[in-house]
């Protein structure tokens, strides 16, 4: 499990996140939503120490992340950000296998390498393996970028919207992945999601924050309501029941 205890972030006077305490539950989906400024990322970024906080601390199974070793903690925790800039020319292979360095620094083994070869099959990426970055679409290139996450092999895997720039195909095909990864490999998924649909049909708990603050935590059936979802996003947003999902119809509110 992974606890956030009272995490802040100011820049100048304005509090971004303030004061979030929340447990992330192992072996589950949990799906941050909530309105564009509402603190998702930031708090994702100092969860996975990439952003120092202001106040508060992360506990991994109970260890404090802050005195925790970065090769250490990054064969536990891994995280793809929003944006993802690489200026050098790599291939998808080679991009992905950047996944293996906290275990090879390098000289991939063996190992390393099948690791890489079932990420690239995952997301289905084997047959444009060799292709430059720069020669793909934007929906490949997020793939790619997944690939290397999951190349990583730790625990918990933390993505920062990845959905950015993948049609509605690519889009399903990254939840399924990600859905097998906790119920087949027993991994821990955090992820920042600006489609409340695709977190009511593929999470296991949804935590919404707004303003800076979680404003909701729970079971997904236990958010995806309409009172809760008003609170959040102040909006009426009827929900139907498709195929047993609970489907936001939010377009014609």
């Amino acid at each position: 499990m992974i606890e956030v205890l009272g995490l802040s972030k100011l820049y100048g006077k304005n509090k971004v996140v303030e004061d979030v305490s929340v447990n992330i539950h192992s072996g589950q989906i949990t799906s941050f939503i909530g309105p564009n400024g509402a603190g998702k990322s930031t708090l994702l970024s100092m969860v996975s120490r990439l952003l120092d906080a202001d106040t508060g601390d992360v506990l991994l199974d109970q260890k404090n992340m802050k005195k925790m070793k970065s090769n250490d903690l990054s064969k536990r925790v891994s995280i793809l950000k929003q944006s993802n800039y690489v200026n050098v020319k790599l291939t998808i292979r080679e991009l992905v296998s950047f996944g293996r360095y906290p275990y090879s620094k390098g000289r991939l083994t063996k190992d390393d390498r099948l690791m890489v070869d079932q990420a690239l099959e995952y997301m289905e990426l084997t047959d444009i393996q060799d292709s430059y970055l720069d020669e793909l679409s934007g929906g490949q290139r997020q793939r790619a970028f997944i690939a290397m996450v999951i190349a990583q092999d730790t625990d918990y895997i933390l993505l920062d919207e990845p959905l950015n720039n993948l049609d509605m195909k690519h889009s399903v095909q990254i939840m399924k992945i990600l859905r097998r990864l906790v119920d087949e490999l027993g991994k821990t998924v955090v992820i920042v999601l600006h489609d409340i649909n695709f977190a009511s049909v593929y999470s296991d708990r949804i935590v919404a924050m707004k303003n800076g603050k979680v404003v909701k935590d729970g079971p997904t059936e236990d958010i995806i309501q309409s009172e809760a979802l008003k609170e959040i996003y102040d909006m009426d947003i009827p929900i139907k029941n498709l195929n047993n999902c609970r489907i936001c119809v939010y377009f014609n509110s």
